[in-house]
């Protein structure tokens, strides 16, 4: 069966430039390379073909193929994540670090992060392209399945911008996300509710309306600490 745009997949892959393993959704060859990293759940990811979800080169490699074969593209620098650009490289004063930077270390300043590629006396020089920028990448990579349900397509969407999974129902075309405490508060859902929200509406037929659905409870008295009542 081949996979057609507007597809949700599961992805299972393992991405390189230069030879080096720079992520995976395969726990075996993250350990095999070195590159494991402890707490990580490993396990495909589930993409929308055609949405920009993933990078160009491998979004737009993806349609035609066969469901559980594998395949390896090579992707050109702007397929991926473009050439490096020295206008983001900037200078930036070491009194904006709560520690004192360091050559290699990656920062954030201006609202991005960048990674420290020079000092020059009280000042850092900080690259902020993409660690990616200016390479061609390989990927090998195998469509697991298709993903029919909508319940678990919103999931998957919600989860690439946000990074968390997020109990959802859907209802006569509403679909309600119930929001756990205190995320309102969190800068990357302040910025990615609404990205996640277009995309939603924009790939996945049969949703007209999304609640998002907070809610707090009056916390319990202590026993302990409450007043005692005089004889």
């Amino acid at each position: 069966m081949a996979v057609k745009k507007g597809d949700f997949i599961k992805l299972n892959y393992t991405g390189s430039a230069d030879g080096i393993i720079f992520d995976t959704t395969s726990e075996a060859v993250a350990k095999e390379n070195g590159t494991h990293a402890d707490g990580k759940k490993y396990e495909p990811i589930v993409i929308c073909i055609g949405a920009g979800q993933v990078i160009p080169g491998l979004d737009e490699a993806l349609e035609g193929n066969e469901i559980g074969k594998e395949y390896t593209i090579d992707i050109p620098e702007d397929k991926a994540y473009g050439p490096r650009d020295n206008s983001l490289y900037k200078s930036v004063s070491t009194k904006e670090f709560k520690e004192k930077p360091t050559v290699g270390t990656r920062v954030s300043a201006d609202g991005r992060t960048g990674v420290v590629v020079n000092i020059v006396g009280k000042r850092a020089v900080i690259d902020f392209n993409h660690m990616l920028a200016g390479k061609a990448l390989n990927y090998k990579y195998t469509i697991e399945s298709v993903v029919e349900d909508k319940v678990e397509q919103a999931k998957a969407v919600f989860k690439l911008f946000m990074a968390k999974d997020f109990e959802m129902e859907l209802n006569n075309g509403t679909l309600t996300i119930v929001l756990p405490p205190g995320i309102t508060y969190d800068q990357r859902w302040m910025m990615g509710k609404g990205m996640a929200t277009f995309q939603i509406f924009d790939t996945i037929d049969g949703i007209e309306e999304i609640v998002m659905k907070e809610t707090f409870k009056k916390p319990a008295k202590d026993a302990e600490t409450a007043p005692v009542e005089e004889a």
